[in-house]
């Protein structure tokens, strides 16, 4: 009976042990990319992007090594991406190295958090834009996203270091500060966000020259979102109605925005379309009237007076907050039993 338990024993611990050692391998490709700080970065030394389906060779490998710190950020979803992956993977592998990359990659979004609760781009570097709080592409959004997770231990995420999990509460919580003092008021009325803020005095700033200052309707979407994700308070109840009631007001109705391909070029078309409901990508932030930026830095309230360059080559309208109004803000006020 005693050999029986023995042999058991060491039979678990063999397994467990081999457990530890599987490789998954898009996780071993974001091991080797990390950076030190702990971020990731969406390109190369060599200003080429960060391919997780090329082939590591010697000549790559190089190029990764090269790229330092000052490449990291939060910006098309780099570094939250890596994170997810790493802890889906730690949690089917059970490989510590993942779980490990992951908590890295954690401290390092709690690192470049501002006092404010805000998030810039990149951190450490804080060149032009960079250092602006950044809703764009959903960038703080995504890094609030992966804390708010740790904190509550929700998708995979129970398993990070306890201590990590209380620092991110706290991190959620500046956050949710941030984004309810951001929201900008048009006449002491809240209406939705900008795109990015000076980290300072989380005024709404401009970034790439077609980046006006202006109202972002796909980013206020995501902002709304991780709001209803949170239990409510009064605060984020107004801010929330408040965004809802924007977005129903300033819809365009009766346009469809298509991409089309033609002789291998991208081509984004506005028309007249009966059924259809849209938004701006930008709105002018006193008037709510749609604007359009360009490469010169000129700002075009005629989206055909748009360069063809920026015109095909920038999303400038797009659907997403209908779903919001019509499925998902109905669902979150019957949740939380409250009235429109």
């Amino acid at each position: 009976m005693m050999k029986l338990k023995i042999s058991i024993a060491v039979f678990s611990l063999t397994a467990a042990v081999f457990s530890a050692q599987v490789k998954d391998t898009l996780a071993e490709k974001m091991l080797m990319y990390q950076l030190p700080i702990g971020g990731w970065s969406k390109q190369l030394s060599d200003k080429s992007v960060v391919n997780y389906d090329a082939p590591i060779d010697k000549n790559l490998l190089k190029k990764i090594k090269s790229t330092g710190d000052d490449h990291a950020t939060i910006d098309n979803n780099a570094t939250s991406k890596e994170i997810n992956i790493l802890i889906k993977s730690y949690k089917t592998t059970k490989n510590p190295e993942y779980l490990k990359s992951a908590e890295k990659g954690i401290s390092y979004l709690l690192l470049m958090q501002y006092k404010n609760g805000g998030f810039p781009q990149y951190y450490p570097n804080s060149a032009i834009y960079r250092k602006q709080i950044t809703y764009n592409d959903n960038a703080m959004i995504n890094a609030l996203t992966v804390l708010y997770n740790v904190a509550e231990g929700k998708n995979d995420f129970d398993v990070v270091d306890s201590k990590l999990k209380e620092k991110s509460k706290i991190a959620v919580q500046k956050g949710i500060e941030c984004i309810l003092k951001t929201q900008v008021l048009q006449k002491g009325i809240p209406s939705i966000w900008a795109d990015q803020y000076n980290e300072i005095t989380l005024q709404p700033d401009k970034a790439r020259a077609f980046e006006p200052i202006s109202l972002a309707t796909g980013e206020s979407v995501g902002i709304v979102k991780f709001l209803m994700m949170q239990p409510v308070t009064p605060e984020i109840e107004k801010s929330v109605k408040a965004a809802i009631k924007w977005f129903k007001a300033n819809k365009i109705e009766g346009y469809s925005y298509n991409v089309t391909k033609q002789n291998e070029k991208t081509v984004r078309i506005l028309a007249e379309d009966k059924n259809s409901v849209i938004w701006a990508r930008f709105y002018d932030i006193n008037t709510n009237k749609p604007l359009f930026g360009d490469r010169d830095g000129s700002v075009k309230y005629n989206y055909n007076e748009v360069s063809e360059e920026r015109r095909n080559g920038y999303s400038w309208f797009g659907d997403s907050p209908e779903k919001l109004i019509s499925k998902e803000f109905p669902k979150w006020l019957e949740k939380n039993k409250l009235s429109e």
